[in-house]
């Protein structure tokens, strides 16, 4: 994690989200800018919060650590959303693990600031709670999935995630990549069911294997698999 000291760059993401209008009164000079670069984590389960932080431009996966030693994805952060409101409203530390998949700024507040400012304040609060009616949402809606869907469906909106687009010789390619037994977990299958899985997406004409990676051919067909899973 980087903090960024550029005053210019903090008003311009407070701008495009209209952060100011969370607040009853100016918080901008109890706001940090942090960069965190990918696979870096901004929060780990079990551990203490310092900040609640407003989730920016980037993108990161949200999953628990199981007490068998297996992890469980549950979503998928991305444009602006709160990390620590759970804990800023019933202190506590962290209930999951927040890692970065690309690169991702947050504007961050912390506790300190939070229990001096803005507990009693109205607009937060009210933002605050659609934040956790949001999550609640999102959380019910993850775990039917988890439990109804097919492996395919749950990789192909797992894939359409994390995979990477980088543009060569005016050509786009869409690159998926990972440590497949750690994805196994995250998605609830055993590492041979995943490795079937992809052979049928494969199959399927939706990736092709290359070397040590998957590369995306048709993803239209890996939207319609997906349909908006993992939000």
């Amino acid at each position: 994690m980087k903090k960024i000291k550029d005053i210019k760059k903090l008003n311009n993401f407070i701008k495009k989200y209209n952060i100011d209008e969370i607040f009853s009164k100016d918080m901008r000079p109890a706001m940090e800018l942090f960069l965190y670069e990918k696979n870096e984590y901004i929060c780990k389960e079990g551990e203490p919060i310092n900040y609640l932080y407003f989730f920016l431009d980037g993108k990161a996966k949200v999953y628990n650590n199981l007490s068998n030693g297996k992890a469980l994805l549950l979503c998928f952060y991305h444009g602006l959303m709160l990390l620590g409101d759970l804990e800023m409203i019933n202190p506590q530390p962290t209930t999951c693990n927040v890692q970065v998949i690309e690169k991702t700024y947050c504007i961050a507040i912390s506790t300190d600031n939070i229990k001096l400012y803005l507990m009693e304040d109205p607009k937060f609060l009210k933002f605050i709670c659609k934040s956790l009616g949001e999550k609640l949402n999102n959380l019910s809606k993850n775990s039917s999935i988890n439990l109804l869907y097919p492996l395919e469906n749950r990789l192909a909106s797992y894939i359409l995630a994390t995979a990477e687009t980088s543009l060569s010789n005016n050509k786009t390619t869409t690159i998926f990549r990972g440590n497949l037994t750690e994805i196994s977990e995250l998605l609830g299958a055993s590492y041979r069911h995943l490795l079937r899985t992809l052979n049928t997406l494969c199959v399927k004409g939706c990736i092709r294997k290359k070397g040590s990676h998957y590369e995306v051919i048709n993803e239209d067909l890996l939207k319609e698999l997906a349909a908006d899973l993992y939000r």
